[in-house]
């Protein structure tokens, strides 16, 4: 992933929006759970996504750029633009994509505490 160049990108279509770089992904925090705790939504860019899982919020990802190869339980969903899937609480899950654009909502708000490594 050049990640300079989709940093940059992400701070110029959200300005002033947070920009963090993890391993295999950069997410912009669009409308963060410190704002609204009952739903945050994040664009996050993937290359690749360690398997974790959320005890108490719902994800909706729906693909807005790129093809994503989501393993959901292991089981395998290939994604496509516009796509979307809701992952439920207590689901093991991780994606791989080039990077891939994805807008991601969690309801509730997503929290450090509820993001959980398998």
């Amino acid at each position: 992933m050049d990640t300079k160049k989709v940093v940059k990108e992400l701070q110029k279509k959200y300005p002033g929006k947070t920009v963090i770089e993890g391993e295999g992904e950069i997410i912009c925090e669009v409308n963060p759970s410190t704002e609204n705790p009952e739903e945050s939504v994040a664009i996050a860019v993937i290359d690749k996504i360690q398997p974790h899982y959320h005890s108490k919020s719902t994800e909706y990802y729906e693909v807005i750029k790129g093809k994503l190869t989501l393993f959901i339980d292991g089981k395998k969903h290939e994604l496509h633009e516009a796509d979307s899937y809701t992952i439920e609480p207590g689901q093991t899950h991780w994606a791989e994509g080039s990077e891939t654009w994805i807008k991601c909502t969690s309801n509730p708000g997503w929290i450090p505490q509820d993001h959980l490594q398998e």
